[in-house]
């Protein structure tokens, strides 16, 4: 998914300027709830407008991220207002439906307040502005965005760098939320490779601005862009002399925060218990793994009948640029006859969109991802599956990844990541008319990532020798992942062991493996184990389903009552499905008196 998705994002959140969602088509009680979530949607336009722009929220695109003094402060005290006003509505509605969703937004807003006030407690505030800078500018220099909105990104960028009046640059904005909590004992600064890292790839963001506004031939610039280049060389080298020395070595999150991580994933179990589970599925995996490798040894005549060995001779046929998207797309089209004739989940009308990423998207999003579409405005911009190869730099001497760019890996992303994953989930609520709450709001990665690999799991019987064999090495990595990142954040084992871990045992690239630990420890820690845990809770919910409808179990009703669910949460999603999917089955299908 994409690293931008709303689990911080919307957490802090936006009354609202013109929102123009359609309200024809959706029942009553949606365009009702839909309303409510206005107070959340003016939230995010008034303290990240790029975010709320890129769901399609009108009237933000020029307007650029608050870092002004006292932002974490004011941020609070608007979610502990908009938390009043959601309170007094709750108490006064009567709809279910619409009451579950407005506990849903107050969840949101508190959970929102608790992010903030930890990460003030314990983290100093360190903000990547040249990627900031280059991610806002892409939301809106893309082809699928219309001329008169594209033509916003000047001032953006003219915002960014402090040449429209009232504005003050970006990184020097960044820089004193830095160091005003440096006065403050005992508050981390973020972990030494992921700076290195942010350090190495900011000329990559400068020359991705810049091939944007060539590209889509922005006039007037230049000005801006040369303010920019001095900007990000001045930042670079304070970067070096003050965050620097204060980057840890030490990956280890405060225990509090990261607990508190786990449950905003969606993660509702201890870290400890998360860790045994994946490590029994770990070593089962590699067992299937090894089973399944002299067969595909066989079928595709390898040398090699071992699972690494046939594993490295899999990713020799790399496929250049010019080929893969290509081969992506056939691998779509072939998974989308499967789903039609085995009757997985209904597929949307809407084609899948998808795009190769350029080098500055592959180093802010170093591995393929969903773009989301836009929920807010109306516009019917869909998500785009985007295929990243990853940063040429990110490797460094041990050179580019090659863990995507092979043709049996098509199989299990394009599932993951296009149809019946993420794609199609997202492309579903938007043409059901899924209430904001429940398709924004309700974000948690259990579900989204949970979803996404439970749809692997459905399409691999229908794939080829070699890409069940990749399938279940994907599976091995979610494992790897949901016991990895809370043995590194609980100190149980040190970066250089979960490295050898993934490269030995998993069969990763050394560049992918440490955007990994990149991931565990600074990018994203506690979301890592999201995917398996939420595969294992939908296959509970599966089973127990299956077990109370016998032989009336139709599995294209099961995935698509829940895929028209949105975004809850697992014990509202199993709820849905006790009180709901289940009850309309055996009363649909009880015979006549």
């Amino acid at each position: 998914m994409d690293s931008r998705r709303i689990t911080g994002l919307v957490l802090f959140l936006m009354a609202s300027t013109a929102l123009a969602r359609p309200q024809a088509s959706k029942p009553e009680w949606v365009a009702r709830s839909d309303a409510n979530a206005q107070v959340l949607l003016e939230l995010l336009a008034r303290f990240d407008p790029e975010d709320a722009s890129a769901l399609g929220v009108a009237g933000r695109d020029e307007q650029v991220m608050d870092l002004g003094p006292g932002v974490a402060e004011r941020k609070r005290a608007a979610m502990a207002q908009a938390k009043t006003t959601l309170e007094q509505r709750l108490a006064a509605e009567k709809d279910p439906n619409v009451r579950q969703d407005l506990r849903i937004l107050v969840d949101a807003v508190e959970e929102g307040i608790q992010d903030s006030t930890l990460h003030e407690r314990y983290l100093l505030h360190w903000v990547d502005a040249p990627q900031v800078m280059f991610l806002g500018l892409r939301e809106l220099l893309q082809e699928d965005v219309p001329p008169e909105r594209r033509a916003h990104a000047l001032p953006r960028l003219r915002r960014y760098v402090g040449l429209e009046p009232g504005s003050t640059p970006l990184t020097h904005l960044a820089r004193a939320r830095f160091e005003e909590g440096l006065s403050q004992p005992g508050r981390l600064g973020p972990v030494k490779p992921a700076l290195e890292q942010a350090m190495r790839e900011a000329p990559t963001y400068v020359k991705g601005i810049r091939e944007l506004f060539a590209e889509y031939k922005l006039e007037g610039a230049e000005p801006a862009l040369a303010a920019l280049e001095k900007q990000v060389e001045e930042d670079a080298r304070w970067r070096r002399e003050v965050v620097l020395p204060r980057a840890r070595e030490d990956v280890r999150l405060p225990p509090e925060l990261y607990a508190f991580n786990l449950r905003q994933m969606g993660i509702d179990l201890p870290p400890e218990q998360l860790v045994r589970r994946a490590q029994v599925a770990f070593v089962e995996l590699r067992a299937q793994m090894a089973a399944l490798a002299p067969l595909v040894a066989k079928a595709r005549r390898l040398p090699a009948t071992d699972t690494m060995g046939v594993l490295r001779a899999l990713k020799k046929e790399q496929l250049s640029r010019e080929k893969l998207e290509g081969h992506y797309r056939e691998v779509l089209g072939e998974l989308e006859k499967s789903i039609k004739k085995h009757r997985v989940v209904e597929l949307p009308s809407r084609p899948v969109v998808m795009r190769m990423a350029s080098e500055a998207e592959s180093a802010a999003h170093p591995a393929p991802y969903m773009h989301l579409p836009d929920f807010v405005g109306g516009s019917g911009r869909p998500g785009q599956f985007v295929l990243s190869l990853g940063s040429p730099k990110a490797g460094g001497q041990d050179g580019p990844s090659d863990d995507f760019s092979f043709g049996a890996a098509a199989w299990s992303l394009s599932a993951h990541e296009g149809r019946p994953g993420h794609e199609l989930q997202f492309a579903a609520m938007m043409e059901r008319g899924v209430s904001l709450a429940r398709s924004l709001f309700a974000f948690n990665s259990v579900n989204v990532e949970g979803w996404a690999l439970y749809a692997e799991a459905e399409m691999l019987p229908y794939e080829p020798l070699d890409g069940q064999f990749i399938a279940l090495q994907f599976r091995l990595l979610r494992a790897a992942r949901a016991m990895l990142d809370p043995m590194l954040n609980l100190g149980q084992i040190s970066p250089e062991e979960a490295l050898r871990i993934l490269t030995e045992q998993v069969g990763l690239s050394v560049p992918m493996a440490r955007q990994e630990i990149d991931r565990y420890t600074s990018r994203s820690p506690g979301q890592a184990g999201s995917y398996f845990y939420g595969y294992t809770r939908l296959l509970e919910l599966r089973a127990e389903t299956e077990i109370a409808l016998g032989t009336k179990f139709d599995r294209q009703a099961f995935n698509t009552f829940l895929v028209n669910q949105g975004l809850l949460p697992p014990e509202l999603l199993a709820r849905a499905v006790r009180e709901e999917f289940v009850p309309s089955v055996l009363a649909a299908r009880a015979p006549a008196k």
